[in-house]
């Protein structure tokens, strides 16, 4: 799992890595050259896979894979010009647009917290701007061979669109009390790991995200393949049972 260039590891509820990268690049180069020998890993990255599907039928894009060719090109322009659909920098405000939100944007709500427009590339909590700068690395481990859910039908390895908050659950996570708190309902961790993913919301959201993962292994690999839309808009991933998984779930 990828939360802002930091890296977590775990399978079969062992944690085999947690720490950052230097860079979004170099966290991307580690997991293709991972996936070379590891072939049957899920991956969950953190950012947006797409837009909002009016965003694409302007453009006369057909898929989802035509638009990340079109953020690697346009994006950095998209980033400093912010011109709308995009807002969110000084002086750029909310734009008024058709849809803010894709549908899987729209069905998420953990204790009133929802995610952010994609369209939103400044301010508190914005997703947009990782979301452009990570949609051309999912070309690039889809040319390396990497199912990109729910674009692509489940194979390995098989990537997926990520939500922190509907994983780790409705946690403070702004105060390192509350993040040590919960992760203690992890008992198999050892104290070296808890106290890492307690230093930092980013490294909190990595593990707890990727622990919630390898316990619900069996279910995202019996994803089925997209409607229509979630093929142009793709689909944040979301457990049947959101929350901390029981032992026997494994």
């Amino acid at each position: 799992m990828f939360r802002k260039d930091l890296i977590a590891h775990v399978s079969k509820g062992q944690v085999h890595r947690l720490e950052p990268a230097k860079s979004r690049e170099e966290a991307i180069d580690w997991l293709l050259r991972f996936l070379q020998e590891n072939p049957k890993t899920v991956v969950g990255l953190d950012f947006a896979f797409s837009f909002p599907a009016w965003f694409l039928q302007e453009r006369s894009l057909k898929k989802a894979f035509e638009l990340w060719d079109i953020t690697a090109r346009d994006g950095e322009k998209w980033l400093q010009e912010c011109q709308p659909p995009f807002w969110g920098r000084p002086g750029k405000p909310r734009a008024e647009l058709e849809d803010h939100f894709r549908r899987t944007d729209l069905r998420i709500s953990v204790g009133g917290i929802r995610p952010k427009s994609v369209f939103q590339i400044g301010g508190a909590g914005a997703v947009g701007t990782g979301s452009i700068r990570g949609m051309p690395f999912l070309s690039r481990m889809r040319r390396e061979g990497c199912a990109i859910w729910p674009f692509d039908g489940p194979r390995d390895p098989l990537v997926i669109e990520i939500y922190p908050r509907i994983l780790t659950g409705p946690v403070v996570k702004s105060l390192h009390e509350d993040r040590s708190a919960y992760l203690k309902r992890w008992p198999a961790l050892t104290t070296d790991t808890r106290s890492r993913a307690a230093a930092s919301e980013d490294a909190f959201d990595a593990l707890v995200s990727a622990l919630v993962m390898d316990a619900h292994i069996a279910e995202i690999r019996s994803l089925g393949a997209g409607d229509d839309l979630s093929r142009l808009e793709g689909e944040i991933w979301i457990p049947t049972e959101p929350g901390i998984p029981k032992e026997t779930d494994r």
